[in-house]
């Protein structure tokens, strides 16, 4: 679950990257279908590098990076759907702010048209799923830059698993706010 702290963090950030033009008000189409097309290329390559065998070097830390690039293609897909731009500095760390601040909510509510017929039981488990599914980016950022620099490939295996498995059910939840 993302704490409260991590909410109020976001949304103060926000605030500041729209004074330093790191976000901006946008409705680019044109970047939106570019992004949504990088975020289906790049599930198609890491399922590929995934499947390549033998080799001095597993493929398993570039599944990682491939799968982490597919989610935030389509996080940005979505927010500039919402009508935001991210900016090219630091432009990883302000989508996962903007993910929180601008999708969240939106991403819950789709999650919970859904879940419709078990309504009652669901509003706690859709508001943790849609968390979850940002936490998810967050974890991928994170675990692409560990692992990108620090890690050997044994470790790299399982979470290239992991990392493409996250990435492919973020990309599925978010194409469902592109209309």
């Amino acid at each position: 679950m993302l704490s409260e702290k991590r909410i109020k963090e976001a949304e103060t950030n926000a605030r500041t990257y729209f004074k330093e033009g790191l976000l901006k008000k946008d409705k680019n189409e044109t970047a939106k279908e570019m992004y949504v097309k990088n975020s289906n290329m790049s599930l198609w390559i890491a399922e590929k590098v995934l499947a390549l065998e033998g080799g001095l070097y597993p493929p398993y830390l570039w599944v990682i990076v491939i799968a982490y690039y597919s989610m935030y293609y389509i996080a940005n897909a979505v927010i500039l759907e919402m009508g935001y731009k991210v900016g090219d500095k630091i432009s990883h760390k302000v989508t996962g702010d903007a993910l929180i601040v601008f999708v969240r909510e939106k991403l819950k509510k789709e999650l919970l048209e859904e879940y419709e017929a078990e309504k009652e039981q669901a509003m706690g488990i859709i508001a943790a799923e849609a968390d979850l599914l940002i936490e998810s980016f967050e974890n991928e950022r994170t675990k692409r830059s560990i692992l990108q620099y620090r890690m050997d490939e044994e470790a790299k295996q399982s979470r290239a698993l992991t990392s493409l498995a996250r990435a492919k059910r973020f990309s599925f939840e978010l194409k469902k706010l592109i209309t």
